[in-house]
This record gives structure tokens, C-alpha cells and sequence, in this order.
């Protein structure tokens, strides 16, 4: 392959070491551990747990509300495209907290009322970041990029192998991302196609399952339960630190290529 060959192959220094970040950011301990740590309940509990069939339902349809409202409006007060600029995740853990201080005081529907405003206040964060990695929060890829972190909360049943976790959750999105970016951008704008709707909807059934289990946690019946504001801080740092770890590996992919920026991220310790 030769000389040229292997210094396509490798990734800088500095590259290879925003690489280990993204991997130690998007392989922290998981949003359920995070949770039962903060209400000093067993993990089991919001694993195994799960909610009435009723209030499921309710926490499904108000996830997938939460992420179609959240993806027309996350960008709208970001203004303009200034890429690289530092992102202000301390002010939406503000706003978030503020929120989920409010709806902590009514359980279950306090959630429902409260999630669309922390959804779409963590997007706006989510897309804050993706410009300080250098992307266009106003780009139809990067906007669907923003929606990809909120699926990286929670592993569904049939999540398997070693791969369990990021790139297993892109590839499972990759066909409607694909369909969306590749010729629907006029019609995205607006964020009705059919194609960024399923988009919505399979992120939606991922972001359902810690919705849930923050449900779970506001109501768990233990001595020190947390406040709704302290659960929310732990739920927005998590995809705050999703974000950053995503948005840093899309970031090496522009440089590197996909294939060599996955296969370097298996490859790490």
C-alpha cells in the first residue's frame, strides 16, 4: 500500500486523541445507572420496572411529540451558522432544571406537560454543539444528526453484540436518515415529509425508553428521591455528553471517512 497508504489509514495525534473522548463520552455509564444513582434506588428497579400500560402509552406519544416538536423549533433561536463558535451547555442545564423543577411537582403528568420544553431545549443544546464541532445547525444532515443523540439514551430489547450502543444505533437509523438527506431537503424544512417523519418516529421509540425510566424515577418509592430538577440535570448532561462524543466523530468521518473512523473507535481500549 505503501507510504501515502498507511498515512491515510492513521489519524493524527490529536485526532486520535478526540477519538478516545468521543468513546469516553458515549460509553459513560448509562442514563438508567445515572438515574438510580441520583434517587438512591437499585438500577434493577428502572430496568425491570416498567410503567402501567396506560401511562406507557402516554410517555410513547408524548416522546414522539416531544422529538417532531423539538426538531422544527431546536434551531430557530441559535442564530445563524457561526460553526465553531463554544457552545453554552451550562445555560440549557439551567433551563432544563427550571423546567423539570416545575414539572417534579406533579408526578407523571407534570412530565407530560414539562418533556416537550426539555425536549426542545436540549436539541437547541444538542445543535449548539454541533456548531462548535463545525457544523451547520441549519443543514438538513446536521438537524437529522441532532435527532440521532436523543436515540442514544436507552438500548432496546433486541440490542445485541459488542457494537450495542452508538454506531449500532446509527446503522439502525442509517436507511431513513439516508432517505431524508439524500433528496427530501426542500421538503425537510418544514419538518413534515414522510421520510423525516419516520426519522422521528424510530428516534422517538428509542428516546421513549429513558423517558420512561426518568418517570420511574421521579416516582420511585424510595427515602432521598430526587427532585425533578435534579433528574433533569442528569437527563440533559447525558445527551449533552452524547452530543459532543456524536458530533466529534462526525467530525473525524469528514476528515478520515466512516470506515476508518469506526474501525479506529473498535479498535481503542
Amino acid at each position: 500500500m505503501g507510504l501515502m497508504g498507511a498515512l491515510v489509514r492513521s489519524l493524527a495525534p490529536a485526532d486520535l486523541a478526540d477519538l478516545a473522548r468521543a468513546k469516553a463520552l458515549l460509553e459513560s455509564p448509562s442514563l438508567a445507572i445515572q438515574l438510580a444513582n441520583a434517587v438512591g434506588s437499585p438500577v434493577e428497579y428502572l430496568l425491570t420496572t416498567k410503567l402501567p400500560r396506560a401511562a406507557s402509552g402516554l410517555v410513547d406519544r408524548a416522546a414522539r411529540r416531544a422529538v417532531e416538536a423539538g426538531y422544527k423549533a431546536a434551531t430557530w433561536t441559535l442564530g445563524g451558522d457561526r460553526t465553531g463558535t463554544r457552545a453554552s451547555e451550562r445555560m440549557h442545564k439551567v433551563a432544563v432544571v427550571g423546567s423539570g423543577a416545575v414539572g417534579g411537582f406533579f408526578g407523571l403528568p407534570g412530565l407530560l406537560v414539562e418533556l416537550p420544553v426539555t425536549t426542545a431545549t436540549m436539541l437547541r443544546s444538542i445543535a449548539d454543539i454541533a456548531r462548535s464541532e463545525g457544523e451547520s445547525p441549519t443543514d438538513v444532515a446536521t438537524r437529522l444528526a441532532c435527532i440521532e443523540v436523543l436515540a442514544l439514551g436507552g438500548s432496546r430489547r433486541d440490542d445485541d453484540g459488542a457494537e450495542t450502543g452508538y454506531f449500532a444505533t446509527r446503522a439502525a437509523l442509517a436507511q431513513q436518515v439516508s432517505a431524508v438527506s439524500g433528496h427530501l431537503a426542500q421538503q425537510v424544512a418544514a419538518g413534515g415529509a414522510p421520510a423525516v417523519l419516520r426519522v422521528i418516529h424510530a428516534v422517538a421509540s428509542r428516546f421513549s425508553i429513558p423517558v420512561s425510566q426518568k418517570a420511574l424515577a421521579q416516582a420511585a418509592p424510595f427515602v432521598g428521591a430526587a427532585s425533578g430538577a435534579a433528574l433533569n440535570y442528569v437527563f440533559i448532561s447525558h445527551f449533552q455528553k452524547a452530543a459532543r462524543g456524536h458530533f466529534i466523530i462526525r467530525r473525524l468521518e469528514r476528515a478520515y471517512g466512516p470506515a476508518l473512523v469506526r474501525a479506529r473507535y473498535l479498535a481503542l481500549e
